[in-house]
């Protein structure tokens, strides 16, 4: 983790005064600030947006004959089939979609796909089995827009499809269903396209009952489970449906919610975005990765608290074989990869693998080697692929580009699934590293901080306390990560049986406990005594009766000032605010001078600077020091710039206060 690329913030954070006024704390105002929030009124709209935040589902193409055709059915009593994915999205979709048409009366069969054995999307074999059963109408949520040669065979049977997706529509032809519903469709005018396919699906039976208060009050935990699991962004619409859901979840969740959230260890009367991200969605999501994923909408549907109960301990037990095929099947993915150093997207194959869990694999892998990933599970000739993407490149775009050696694709930007002849593999690995080489994004720092934090009054409790008003957190509404450069390291010691790492640090006047998980104080070079960096997120901690700050850690490293060096020796003032605790003294000028006032010349660039620092003084105020001289005179270069000076000498004696930089670093 310290051998990553940290960015840190040195100027000094914005707390707009209008904020400050509106009551709002100085850490909380900061944060708005960054995210572009400076008035009460922006303020009161992110924290108390209500239902005006709603959009109306008829806006969306292809809602009124979706609307009709679904009206129609409930009037005829047809049966109908509601047809889904086997993600949390789609098993969210599918539970709100059936109970909403068996509400209505109807005789509503739900079909969820084997993930193994059928694959993702609408297959011609269920439609003829739903056909057989006498469904007349199947509605599909979470997947579908890609199905035209499967609407087709529907329409041939005689049945009627409405599609609701709200997956990336290729270029061509949509399928010839009665109604297609998709945000991301050409001519849609719906304002939100990040809906996740539960959000559609709950926009369709809102325009159908005509009510969207009714439905919301009905079904916003499944629409919040379903959007938080595929990660959508949570803000505007999508942030009031999830924290509408998370209330529904804390005041009168379901039976089988109830019993998943009990089952998990969580606490029930304190939930939050990362409470389903974390502990319901991943229970959820093994069923449908283990091939099960109607164990999980029976869970959901279940009105009955002792059957939920036996079915959130099943798959609580399948979480735990998830994660242990999971570990195997990480393992070997990088024992693959294991002695090369891979520059463009990885792409493994292998007729071992779990096809419900690569998934998962595949994620780890972008993370460890920071690239694109793509596992491919083979089974003879066919292999069936999860990719993840890494660093802002655009998964779905890059599979379009490499279209011609797949089978099949869809999904997203960032998450994207495919099918493929064992033969193309290695003619599409070639073609996917030459796309990659072509549209290589840009590079981005690893660890990405949004304060420094130089004032430990900032985070005192009642300031903590108030960045709960920014959940639900999550995807474009992250935790603000802030971080501390430079402080002093007090202690450490192994909890957890040694896995994990408790530290105290001292920030000025003020001491901080953190926690930092799954790392050691050797593998992070950290030594009791010495300057660190930590980035972390504050929250509260109360234990028996005692309540204060921690610092949940998400990255630690020995001290590295060169980031700051290098702004203060570029002429960066408004980096001088992080400086000010290196103000230079008389004796820090004397030696520096005394260094520099014989044949001595600075390097050329910054880390040649800082590599001419004396050992037992800190990089930053070295650099200041030169700084001042070079502004006093006492250094100069044919540009003017620090880099390649030399010793001057001046008429008179140099006043080192009255320079800009010292007058500013003693204000500060």
């Amino acid at each position: 983790m310290n051998c990553k690329e940290w960015k840190i913030p040195y100027s000094r954070p914005e707390v707009p005064e209008e904020l400050r006024r509106a009551g709002y704390s100085p850490l909380l105002s900061a944060v708005l600030a960054l995210r572009g929030i400076r008035t009460a009124e922006q303020a009161h709209a992110l924290f108390e947006g209500g239902p005006s935040v709603l959009h109306d589902p008829m806006l969306m193409k292809g809602m009124a004959e979706a609307r009709e055709r679904v009206l129609l059915a409930i009037e005829r009593k047809e049966t109908v089939a509601v047809y889904g994915d086997y993600d949390v999205d789609g098993i969210t979709s599918t539970c709100l979609v059936t109970d909403y048409l068996r509400f209505k009366g109807l005789d509503c069969r739900l079909y969820i796909p084997d993930r193994s054995e059928e694959g993702y999307g609408l297959n011609c074999a269920a439609l003829d089995t739903l056909k057989e059963q006498g469904v007349s109408l199947v509605i599909s949520v979470d997947c579908g827009i890609t199905a035209v040669e499967e609407v087709a065979h529907a329409k041939a049977l005689g049945m009627d499809m409405v599609i609701t997706d709200h997956h990336e529509c290729k270029s061509g032809a949509l399928p010839q269903a009665a109604a297609v519903i998709d945000c991301r469709q050409e001519g849609d005018n719906y304002p939100n396209k990040d809906l996740a396919g539960v959000g559609v699906a709950l926009k369709l039976v809102c325009a159908c009952e005509g009510d969207s208060r009714a439905m919301l009050a009905r079904y916003a935990d499944l629409a919040a489970v379903g959007t938080v699991a595929d990660v959508m962004p949570l803000v505007g619409e999508n942030r009031f449906l999830v924290r509408l859901g998370i209330e529904k979840l804390e005041r009168a969740p379901r039976p089988g919610l109830a019993a998943m959230i009990k089952e998990s260890s969580v606490d029930g009367r304190k939930l939050s975005a990362a409470t389903i991200g974390f502990s319901l969605a991943p229970r959820l999501n093994a069923a449908g990765r283990l091939g099960q994923a109607e164990r999980a909408a029976r869970l959901l549907m279940c009105t009955s608290e002792q059957e939920s109960s036996r079915l959130a301990s099943e798959l609580c037990e399948l979480n735990r074989r998830r994660q242990s095929i999971e570990t195997e099947i990480w393992q070997e993915a990088r024992a693959l990869i294991d002695g090369s150093s891979p520059d463009a997207p990885i792409v493994l194959a292998s007729d071992r693998w779990h096809q419900g869990v690569i998934g998962i694999a595949a994620s780890r892998l972008a993370e460890q080697y920071s690239l694109p990933a793509i596992m491919i599970c083979l089974n003879g000739e066919l292999g069936k692929g999860s990719c993840r993407s890494y660093g802002g490149f655009n998964l779905f775009e890059a599979l379009s580009a490499c279209s011609e050696h797949l089978l099949g694709f869809g999904g997203h930007a960032l998450a994207a699934g495919l099918n493929i002849h064992k033969d193309q593999l290695e003619d599409f690995r070639r073609a996917l590293a030459e796309y990659y080489r072509k549209n290589r994004p840009a590079p981005q720092p690893e660890v990405n901080c949004d304060l420094l934090i130089r004032d430990p009054g900032l985070l005192s409790i009642e300031s903590v306390r108030s960045l709960d008003l920014l959940e639900p957190y999550g995807n474009a509404n992250p935790k603000p990560v802030m971080c501390m450069s430079g402080v002093t390291l007090e202690s450490l010691s192994a909890v957890g049986g040694g896995k994990h790492l408790r530290l105290r640090v001292r920030l000025g006047s003020g001491h901080f406990e953190g926690i930092f998980f799954s790392h050691t104080a050797h593998e992070l070079g950290l030594r009791e005594g010495e300057a660190v960096d930590l980035a972390f997120t504050p929250q509260i901690n109360e234990f028996r009766g005692h309540v204060s700050v921690q610092l949940l850690v998400s990255a630690a490293r020995p001290h590295d000032g060169s980031g700051l060096c290098k702004s203060i020796l570029e002429k960066d003032a408004p980096s001088l605010w992080a400086a000010a605790p290196y103000c230079p003294e008389r004796a820090d000028f004397v030696r520096v001078w005394r260094m520099v006032e014989r044949d001595f010349t600075t390097a050329g660039d910054a880390a040649g600077v800082i590599a001419q620092c004396p050992e037992d003084m800190e990089p930053e105020r070295f650099c200041l020091c030169l700084m001042t001289l070079l502004e006093a005179g006492l250094l100069q270069s044919a540009g003017g710039e620090i880099y390649g000076a030399s010793s001057s000498s001046i008429s008179g004696k140099a006043d080192l206060e009255a320079t800009e930089i010292i007058k500013t670093l003693r204000a500060v």
